[in-house]
């Protein structure tokens, strides 16, 4: 297997499965948080990217901000 099919089976997964990837985007938000004080605003951004990225190719998510 190479690593392009790798890749995109792995897109296709996240693409079937994206609350469950929303939820552990925000955990790992929050962690980073706990880490990185004062760091808010530019966590949750990353945070909201990641979660408004279309990792299925579905046009129903929104463009980030």
């Amino acid at each position: 297997m190479d690593f392009g099919s790798l890749a995109g089976k792995a897109k296709e997964m996240l693409g079937e499965h994206d609350d469950k990837v929303d939820q552990a985007l925000e955990k790992a938000g929050e962690f980073a948080k706990s880490k990185f004080e004062g760091h808010d605003a530019q966590i949750d951004k990353v945070v909201e990217m990641g979660q408004n990225y279309d990792f299925g190719g579905s046009e129903n998510r929104p463009e980030p901000a």
